[in-house]
């Protein structure tokens, strides 16, 4: 699992000679701002990113969490002393969401080198790691991104891999059979994608199930070693999280970042409610 890391591992690493830069992407849907969170006590060394200000443009016709420009994700990364030769380790402190976002951000634009610390700060705490409320002086970094390494996928795009491969919807299995819907305008789903809800990547501490758990949930929603696999949620948040778990097993897959938030804002695309990925 060489995109996760352990609290234990993390541990370790940041006791060396030349250890990860850290980040702290504290952020959860409706949840107040994470950066006092942050100020209260974070990883020694970790660099809080603002989510919905760095890893996201502004809510409109492609989404609520539509890709950022590209000059301020790449500030975003400098300012917090990332290069392209140097390892990132990123946490949260809920399900790996908004770590997971900043995993994919970073992956997506070309660097090499990054891992989710698994079951986030809780893992970190559990294993007696000590918190800190200093803001760290890092220097800049230097990163310049190279869009395109892991692979987007549009509107279109997401309703055509539904029909020949496999389509996940990570977001809770109610939302995908269209019995609620909190947020968007329209409760449903995309036509043939099938519900595999982030919350089943997952065991009871918060922490990613082992490889082979993961790869038989994932062959048994129909996705083995040659799926052409793509994901979405509500806004492409979500859904990294899915999209670290198959890389995990080694099964690369697509994110649709406009997602539900995007298809749903569009009267002229179905929509498909019921158990059934139809």
């Amino acid at each position: 699992m060489t995109v996760i890391i352990t609290a234990s591992q993390l541990a370790d690493e940041l006791a060396a000679e030349l250890p990860p830069v850290v980040l702290d992407v504290r952020y959860r849907l409706g949840a107040p701002h994470g950066r006092p969170d942050y100020e209260g006590g974070h990883i020694p060394g970790a660099v809080f990113v603002d989510l919905e200000a760095e890893l996201a443009g502004k809510p409109g016709p492609a989404g609520r969490h539509p890709l950022p420009e590209l000059s301020v994700f790449t500030a975003a990364m400098r300012r917090a002393g990332i290069t392209a030769d140097r390892e990132v380790v990123v946490y949260d402190a809920a399900q790996g969401w908004a770590a997971a976002r900043a995993w994919w951000m970073l992956g997506w634009a070309g660097h090499r080198s990054v891992r989710v610390l698994d079951g986030g700060l809780a893992a970190w705490t559990a294993h007696g790691g000590p918190l800190s409320s200093e803001e760290p002086q890092v220097p800049a970094g230097d990163f310049t991104p190279a869009p395109g390494a892991l692979r987007l996928l549009t509107a279109d795009e997401a309703a055509e891999l539904a029909r020949r491969g496999v389509l996940l919807d990570a977001r809770a299995a109610e939302r995908y059979r269209g019995e609620v819907e909190p947020i968007d305008p329209v409760a449903g789903h995309i036509p043939g994608a099938r519900s595999a809800p982030t919350t089943e990547n997952l065991d009871a501490d918060g922490r990613f199930l082992s490889v082979e758990k993961l790869a038989e949930r994932f062959r048994g929603l129909g996705v083995t070693e040659g799926t052409e696999v793509g994901v979405y949620c509500g806004s492409g948040v979500s859904a990294a999280q899915q999209v670290l778990a198959l890389a995990a097993v080694g099964i690369p897959a697509a994110l649709y970042v406009g997602s539900w938030s995007e298809w749903s804002a569009d009267p002229a695309r179905p929509v498909a409610t019921g158990p059934e990925s139809v």
